[in-house]
Parts: C-alpha cells; sequence; structure tokens
C-alpha cells in the first residue's frame, strides 16, 4: 500500500472517481486546513531552526559567506539551501542520484559560492581533508552500516575550528515507534541503528570532537508517526519503501487534524514553555553541535 492508497481508505474515498491529487488539492485548499509540512517548519523555527535574521541553520550554529559547507545525506536540500542563500561555498552529498541533481539545479539559483554534488553512498567522503569549515549530518548515522568511520571521516574533513551540526532520531522515540511501525522501517535503507543520548555523545567525542551544545526538538513529529503507524495497522495493509517517504502528501485525516491543533498551541502567546519541555520528554531528534580542536593548527 502506498501513502495515497492509504489516505484514499482512511478518508472513505475509495470509491470516488477522482484522481488522489484532485481530492488532496480539494482537501488542502480548504479554509482553515493546516499542511503538516508548514506546521513542522514553524515548529522547527520555534525550536532554534532556520534563523534568518542571525544567519543560523540551527541556534549556535552560524553560517556566512566565509564558510565552506558540506551536507551529508542532504536529501531534499533545506540545509544547504539556507546555507548557500548565505552565499557559503557548498558540497553536498547524498546515495540517491535524483535528490542530488534536484538540489543541484535548485542551487544554480542561490548566492553559494561552487556548489558541488556528488551520489555517494560509501567511505571515504569525496572531499579534502581539513576543508571544510562547517559540517552537517543530519539524520544520517542511524543509516550507514558502520556510525563511527563516518563521524571519523567527517572529523577528517573539517578544518580546525570547524562547527559539526549532528543529529539523529530519539532512542525514546525510536522505541515507541517499533512496536508500531512495520519491519522495513527498521531495515535497509532506513534506521538501523537506534542511539541512546549519552551513547551519541560518547560516540562523537570518541572521533576526537569537542561538543559544543546538546539539544533535543520534534515533539510535533513523534506524535505526528505514532499517529500515521497507527493508522497504517488499522487499514489492515503494510507500507513499504524509504522512510522520508511516508511523510509526503496526501495525509490521513487523523494527521491533517493533529497539525491543525498543534499549530494552534504553538500560537498562543504562553506555548514556548510547554513546547520546550514536550520536545525535551519526547522528542523526534537529537542534536549536537561540536567543534573540531584548534590544537591541530600547531601540528
Amino acid at each position: 500500500m502506498t501513502p495515497a492508497q492509504l489516505f484514499r481508505r482512511l478518508s472513505g474515498l475509495d470509491s470516488d472517481s477522482r484522481s488522489t491529487e484532485e481530492l488532496w488539492r480539494e482537501i488542502s485548499s480548504a479554509e482553515g486546513f493546516v499542511d503538516s509540512r508548514n506546521c513542522g517548519l514553524v515548529d522547527a523555527v520555534q525550536s532554534g531552526w532556520y534563523l534568518n535574521d542571525s544567519g543560523e541553520l540551527f541556534r549556535g550554529f552560524p553560517v556566512t559567506a566565509e564558510d565552506s559547507v558540506l551536507d551529508v545525506g542532504c536529501g531534499a536540500g533545506g540545509a544547504s539551501l539556507f546555507c548557500a542563500r548565505r552565499g557559503a561555498r557548498i558540497v553536498f552529498i547524498d546515495a540517491v542520484a535524483e535528490k542530488v541533481e534536484s538540489l543541484r539545479a535548485r542551487l544554480a539559483e542561490t548566492p553559494a559560492r561552487e556548489p558541488q554534488g556528488h551520489v555517494c553512498s560509501s567511505l571515504p567522503l569525496p572531499v579534502a581533508s581539513a576543508s571544510i569549515s562547517r559540517v552537517i549530518a543530519m539524520e544520517v548515522l542511524e543509516h550507514v552500516p558502520d556510525p563511527a568511520a563516518l563521524l571519523a571521516e567527517l572529523q577528517r574533513v573539517g578544518q580546525p575550528g570547524a562547527l559539526y551540526l549532528l543529529a539523529v532520531p530519539d532512542e525514546q522515540s525510536e522505541l515507541m515507534q517499533q512496536g508500531l511501525a512495520p519491519e522495513y522501517y527498521f531495515r535497509e535503507p532506513n534506521h538501523i541503528h537506534i542511539f541512546g543520548r549519552e551513547a551519541f555523545a560518547r560516540m562523537v567525542t570518541d572521533s576526537g570532537l569537542e561538543i559544543v551544545q546538546r539539544d533535543a526538538y520534534g515533539f510535533f513529529w513523534t506524535i505526528w508517526m505514532l499517529l500515521y503507524w497507527t493508522q497504517a495497522r488499522a487499514s489492515g495493509d503494510e507500507l513499504a519503501g524509504e522512510a522520508y517517504d511516508v511523510v509526503q502528501p496526501p495525509y490521513p485525516p487523523l494527521l491533517n487534524d493533529w497539525a491543525s491543533l498543534w499549530q494552534r498551541f504553538i500560537s498562543l502567546p504562553d506555548a514556548a514553555p510547554v513546547k520546550r519541555a514536550l520536545d525535551q520528554l519526547l522528542p523526534k531528534s537529537q542534536i549536537i553541535i561540536a567543534r573540531k580542536s584548534l590544537e591541530s593548527i600547531t601540528r
């Protein structure tokens, strides 16, 4: 079953002769509709992502035109595009050729310096040693067979003093999904590792990097995924494919209701402390900002 088929079944639209695209267009254009992606973006900005005024991709991770940025597992390219709009030099890598080519075209329309895209799913990374000042690896380490080896490669390509933005799914969120998600979600090419917070931090320091900041966010997406898997199981059919494809529209009605509720909540003047507490209690992702030692300058 595809996400589109699940949407039709759970929306009671199996017998409607219109295409899924037509049905979704009608639903998503209705007054008051809240798209999960838009709600997720608002939520992310409130959590410290995509801070245009300060030029920080995430709070504590500034990017300027002088930076050379490596985005490993670039996916749709949100992080690369944020950095590109600041005029940074961009190197982006993904195992899926279509994603690399799509991002290459989009970066051509930005002030990015020397954008370079590579299709790569194995080590070593096609990047020169000590050539990068900002290294991004978000939701990547859980996919690779040897995350410690990838971290060693990321450490290699960083300049002395380089900043690293690293994120992996939070352990509690993953364990809750294990009881609901189909088996493929925890097999290649999806999530083959689950990292506890201290284990994640230890892996980063073992690579030779110094942890500067730790954070977590994404309560909205944790609940979103739990609702999604619950509805999928109730349909009696098992979904298949890459995990990323699950969060593409059209969405079943319950997911639209949750997005609408959450957006109304985080729009309240006093919602921030509660949102922050929930993000720490049951986050979708755990985040580490790390730095490569300056000592290598004198070696």
